[in-house]
C-alpha cells in the first residue's frame, strides 16, 4: 500500500496507467474481478488527489487508454486474416482505437473531480459512479457506438452464477457499472480512512454476491439442437473446403430417434451458399450444391429432416448494374428460417454492422489510401432495420441478434412485439483468445437484463444456451465441434429493464448524482484543499 501511495504522489501518470491496465484483468476470460475492482477504486482514490480539472481528465485518459488497449487485444487477432494489410497493424490499432474510447473515462473523471471538488472521497465516489453510467451510455451510440466491455461485466459470477448480473433486470449494464465503480471506490475509501470492519463486510458480502448459487432454473418445452461445426476462420472463405464445411454441420445436425421434431441452430457463417434465387450464376458456382440454391436448399432441408425448422446464419446479395452489367453492390449479414422442404421463410439482416469487419467507413477517402476490412469481401454490407420478432409457430416467438450486435443493451429485443427468446449466432473464429468469453459475458448480460434466454450457436466457440437469468445451462468449448440437444428455457416476466430501456439507465445516474451533490452540501461545500 505504501509503495502505491508512492507512485501516485511521485508518479500519478504511470499509476493511472498501471490501473487501467490491471482493471482489465477483472474481465473474461482472466475474470480476476477483486484485483479489477481493487484497480477502478485505487484510481477513483488517486483521481480524488488530483491537483486540478485537467490533470484530473489526463488521469482519466490514461486509464481507460490501458484498460481499452488490455481489453480489446483481441481486435489484433482479425489482422491475421487479412492478406492486404500487414498483422503489426493490429497492435497499431488497438492503442489507436483506444485513444478515442479514452475519452469517456477521462470525461467522467473530469467531470466527478468538478462536482466533489475539495470534498470528501465518498462525494467523489457517488459523482464519479454517476458520470461512469453517463460515459458507458454515450459510447454506446455517439459515432455508431462501440458498448464493448461495460465495467459491471467482471461482477458477473462464474457461468453457472449470476452475480452481479441479478441486479441487471432492475438496473441495466452501464447503471450496473457506475454502481459497481461507486462502490470500488468506496471501498478504497475504507482503506484509506483504515475503516477495517467496514471494509471486511462489504468485501466478504461482494465475494458472497458473485459466487451466490443460482438454484434450479425453470426449463421449457421448445425442443432444439445448437450446433457447433468448429469452422475456423482460415478455412471459411476457401472453396475448396466448402464441401467439408457443409458435410461437418450435416453430421452435426442429424436428427434423433428421441428428438426430431426440434428448432436446429446453426452459426453465423454456417453456411457457405447463396441460397436465394436471380443472382447471376458466376455467384452460383463455388457452391457446394453445383451452382444450384434450389438443390443447396433441398438438401439442407433433408439434413435436419421432417419434422424440423432450421434457423441459420446466411450472406444475401443485393444486386445492381453497374456498367452495365449486374453484380452485387451490397450485402446483408443476415438469420434465415429453412423448412424440410428447403423453403426459406422470413430473413432478418443484421442492423449493427462491425466498422472495418463489415463495412469500411468514409470508404472513398479510406481505400485510396490502402485501407480496406479486416475480413474477405470487398463489398459493404447492408444494415438491416432493427430488432424483430418472428413467430415461428410450434417453436415460438424468436428474436434475432447476429454476433456482434448482442454486446448493445436495451437493443435487442423489438419493443412492443417481446421474443420468448433470442437466437444470437456469431463467428468469433477472428476475435482471438480474449474475445469469444467476454463476448459471452456480454450476451449472458443481455439475457438477465431482458428477461430472455440466449441461444448462441458459434463456429469455433463459446456456444450456449443461457438462460432468462444469464445462467449457462450448457456450453460448447472452444475450437471443438459439438451440438447441444434440449428444451428452451423460458422467458421471465417482462423486467423493469425491458420496460424502461435506457430512461432506467439514466434514472439510476441521476440518483447517483443527486447523492453526490447532497453528500456535497452536508459536507460544507467546496474547501480550497484541490483548488
Amino acid at each position: 500500500m505504501k509503495s502505491f501511495v508512492g507512485l501516485a504522489r511521485s508518479h500519478p501518470a504511470l499509476a493511472a496507467l498501471a490501473l487501467g491496465a490491471l482493471s482489465a484483468l477483472g474481465f473474461q476470460p482472466l475474470h480476476l474481478w477483486p484485483i479489477g475492482l481493487a484497480a477502478i477504486g485505487s484510481f477513483g482514490w488517486l483521481a480524488w488527489q488530483a491537483s486540478s480539472l485537467r490533470r484530473a481528465m489526463m488521469l482519466g485518459w490514461l486509464f481507460g487508454l490501458a484498460h481499452f488497449t488490455l481489453t480489446n487485444n483481441w481486435i489484433a487477432t482479425a489482422f491475421t486474416y487479412q492478406a492486404e494489410m500487414p498483422v503489426a497493424l493490429g497492435w497499431a490499432a488497438v492503442p489507436l482505437l483506444s485513444f478515442y474510447l479514452a475519452v469517456w473515462p477521462a470525461l467522467a473523471t473530469g467531470a466527478a473531480w468538478r462536482i466533489a471538488r475539495g470534498g470528501p472521497l465518498p462525494v467523489f465516489a457517488l459523482a464519479f459512479g454517476a458520470l461512469w453510467v453517463a460515459a458507458e451510455w454515450l459510447r454506446s451510440w455517439v459515432f455508431t457506438g462501440y458498448s464493448w466491455g461495460p465495467f459491471s461485466m467482471m461482477m458477473l459470477g462464474p457461468w453457472d452464477r449470476p452475480g452481479f448480473g441479478a441486479a441487471l433486470p432492475f438496473v441495466g449494464s452501464y447503471a450496473l457499472s457506475g454502481l459497481v465503480v461507486c462502490l470500488a471506490v468506496l471501498l478504497a475509501y475504507c482503506v484509506s480512512a483504515r475503516r477495517w470492519l467496514p471494509l471486511g463486510l462489504a468485501a466478504t458480502a461482494v465475494a458472497a454476491v458473485v459466487y451466490l448459487p443460482a438454484g434450479e432454473g425453470a426449463e421449457g418445452i421448445v425442443p432444439f439442437t445448437l450446433v457447433q461445426p468448429n469452422v475456423q476462420q482460415e478455412e471459411i472463405n476457401d472453396a475448396s473446403r466448402f464441401e467439408d464445411q457443409f458435410q461437418r454441420i450435416a453430421r452435426l445436425s442429424a436428427p434423433q430417434e428421441t428428438l426430431s421434431h426440434r428448432l436446429v441452430l446453426w452459426p453465423e457463417s454456417g453456411i457457405p451458399d447463396y441460397l436465394r434465387d436471380g443472382y447471376p450464376q458466376r455467384y452460383y458456382t463455388q457452391m457446394t450444391a453445383g451452382g444450384d440454391p434450389a438443390f443447396a436448399r433441398a438438401r439442407i432441408g433433408r439434413t435436419i429432416g421432417p419434422d424440423s425448422l432450421l434457423l441459420t446464419g446466411a450472406v444475401d446479395l443485393e444486386i445492381g448494374v453497374v456498367d452495365g452489367r449486374e453484380r452485387a453492390v451490397g450485402a446483408y449479414n443476415a438469420v434465415t428460417t429453412i423448412t424440410p422442404d428447403g423453403t426459406l421463410g422470413e430473413r432478418y439482416s443484421k442492423a449493427h454492422l462491425v466498422p472495418y469487419g463489415e463495412y469500411l467507413p468514409m470508404r472513398g477517402l479510406l481505400e485510396p489510401l490502402g485501407l480496406t476490412r479486416l475480413v474477405a469481401g470487398t463489398i459493404d454490407f447492408i444494415p438491416g432495420p432493427g430488432p424483430q420478432s418472428f413467430d415461428l409457430g410450434d417453436y415460438g416467438k424468436a428474436g434475432m441478434q447476429i454476433c456482434y450486435e448482442i454486446v448493445f443493451s436495451g437493443e435487442v429485443a423489438e419493443r412492443g412485439n417481446r421474443p420468448d427468446y433470442i437466437f444470437n449466432p456469431s463467428n468469433d473464429g477472428w476475435f482471438g483468445a480474449w474475445g469469444p468469453p467476454q463476448h459471452l459475458a456480454q450476451a449472458r448480460m443481455r439475457a438477465a437484463e431482458e428477461g430472455l434466454p440466449v441461444l448462441r450457436s458459434t463456429t469455433t466457440g463459446i456456444s450456449a444456451v443461457i438462460d432468462a437469468r444469464g445462467v449457462v445451462r450448457e456450453t460448447i468449448g472452444r475450437n471443438v465441434e459439438g451440438r447441444i440437444d434440449g428444451v428452451i428455457p423460458p422467458p421471465a416476466p417482462v423486467t423493469w429493464f425491458a420496460h424502461l430501456g435506457h430512461w432506467l439507465t439514466l434514472i439510476w445516474a441521476a440518483v447517483l448524482l443527486a447523492l453526490s451533490l447532497v453528500a456535497m452540501r452536508r459536507s460544507g461545500g467546496y474547501p480550497s484543499r484541490n483548488t
